[in-house]
């Protein structure tokens, strides 16, 4: 029996229009899988890029990993920027968009660090980011700036760099979307997403939306169920989606 062709678009997609997101089918069109780990639905970039910039804008994601924003940005026409501290994940991201698309849209992909991104002031109209939640996924063994080896404070004092990093490069009245979770230590919730979107706040960014995105990869079985009764906690089952305007 022939495989059935991986179809480039999504089916009957719409655009979310409230402010809970869920994606229990996370999206498998194009080249787009869930290999690379922590990866995002490739639902969520390609609700913020249509909602948030037009065709033959620049796009940019800075922690680009897998390549999902990037097979968004190509897929909607929108011209990108990929960046990736860990060479790993660019070569990734550029055989996952080696796929055949007519378009006049570029896509550019490079090493470079968050913190110190190569881009002129004001260049970018639409930043859109997964970053790292702090040290819950080592994205690298010892690449020096990879800010998944850090612990919460330390990850928090380089995150306020990046925030003022995408204010400088995005342009005046354009938008800036990042997706951060919480995390949780010995038992207790450590704010992670809130205290990241104060960062953004103190960079000058204005807060549009706060949306909230259901996991659906948090199973309440086996051991995790057996020890979030037995410790008595609950699992992390949101992450939030901010969505701020320069």
């Amino acid at each position: 029996m022939a495989n059935k062709k991986i179809p480039l678009q999504p089916d009957n997609f719409e655009l979310e229009t409230n402010t809970v997101w869920a994606f229990p089918d996370r999206g498998k069109w194009a080249t787009h899988d869930a290999k690379y780990r922590g990866n995002w639905s490739p639902y969520i970039p390609r609700n913020i890029i249509l909602r948030y910039s037009n065709e033959g804008d620049v796009v940019l994601d800075p922690f680009v990993g897998g390549g999902t924003t990037a097979v968004e940005a190509k897929l909607t026409h929108r011209n990108f920027f990929g960046f990736d501290i860990n060479p790993a994940a660019i070569e990734l991201s550029e055989k996952k968009c080696q796929f055949s698309f007519e378009t006049s849209a570029t896509i550019q992909l490079a090493v470079a660090d968050a913190r110190a991104l190569p881009l002129e002031d004001s260049s970018i109209d639409l930043l859109c980011a997964h970053p790292p939640y702090a040290d819950i996924i080592h994205y690298s063994e010892d690449i020096e700036g990879d800010l998944s080896l850090l612990p919460y404070r330390d990850f928090l004092r380089e995150m306020g760099i990046v925030a003022q990093q995408f204010y400088r490069v995005l342009r005046k009245d354009k938008f800036c979307a990042i997706l951060m979770g919480d995390i949780r230590k010995k038992g207790m919730v450590q704010p992670l997403a809130f205290e990241t979107m104060n960062l953004f706040k103190l960079a000058g960014f204005k807060l549009k939306e706060i949306i909230i995105k259901e996991q659906h990869n948090c199973k309440a079985t086996g051991y995790w169920k057996t020890n979030s009764v037995k410790y008595n906690f609950l699992l992390l089952a949101h992450e939030y989606l901010f969505v701020f305007k320069k």
